[in-house]
């Protein structure tokens, strides 16, 4: 099976197909260049990757990759990749020019959108999903019905086609009390990613706060960052 950089760094053995990761990130941590990092990771030991973009444009995405050393275009070509525009829609508010994307944000069109795309097909155990920042349905809609798509359509889609998903919520309260404690309960691993002050630096760093099937280390780590923005632990 692919591997998971950084987060297999912190595990006993290799998180099981189909798992359901999700991560609270404080919004100044490396979460953003660390999902990357996961992604190029996992490409490169044989994966496939679906990324979905909502926090920057589809082209950052390409440019951080071959930043790590990969050639999206044929990555793409080849269904190895795909990044799924969310930021257009959700930010510009304009028709995305992507292969795949969605045209609004709202639960009962990314609903529809899952109907068309995802639900109907085989179990695909080398996809990894991505999702930047989930958190970005909270400007579009109620707070339950976001959680309960996630909960009734998203993760068991996952579950169901033994793929490993990463669902990624701001942290610090952003949500209420409830949608923290459904989305946890409904994760097999919940991964921290925040930023602290120590002796007037800046430190970035990761933990595993939980992880249902396999064992870890539930330390807080340091994190390091490269010219390339890869993302390391520190040794």
């Amino acid at each position: 099976m692919p591997r998971i950089p950084l987060i297999e760094d912190l595990t006993s053995g290799p998180v099981q197909p189909g798992s359901n990761i999700l991560v609270e990130f404080d919004p100044s941590s490396q979460w953003y260049n660390a999902s990357l990092t996961i992604a190029a990771g996992w490409l490169r030991s044989g994966g496939k990757v679906s990324y979905l973009t909502g926090s920057h444009p589809p082209d950052e995405v390409r440019e951080r990759l071959t930043r790590l050393g990969l050639d999206p275009t044929p990555l793409e070509e080849t269904d190895r990749l795909w990044i799924t525009d969310f930021y257009t829609a959700g930010v510009t508010g304009q028709k995305s020019k992507e292969k795949f994307a969605v045209d609004s944000l709202k639960v009962a069109d990314i609903s529809i959108w899952m109907g068309k795309e995802v639900t109907h097909e085989p179990p695909a155990p080398e996809f990894l999903i991505i999702d930047d920042n989930t958190s970005k349905m909270d400007r579009f809609n109620e707070e339950k019905n976001w959680v309960e798509l996630m909960l009734s359509r998203i993760l068991p889609m996952g579950k169901r086609r033994r793929i490993t998903q990463f669902t990624s919520i701001l942290a610090g309260g952003v949500h209420s009390p409830w949608a923290y404690k459904q989305l946890e309960a409904a994760a097999d691993g919940i991964v921290d990613f925040k930023l602290e002050d120590r002796n007037d630096e800046a430190v970035n760093l990761i933990r595993i706060r939980s992880m249902r099937n396999v064992g870890f280390d539930s330390k807080w780590h340091v994190l390091r960052m490269s010219e390339n923005f890869e993302v390391t632990l520190e040794k």
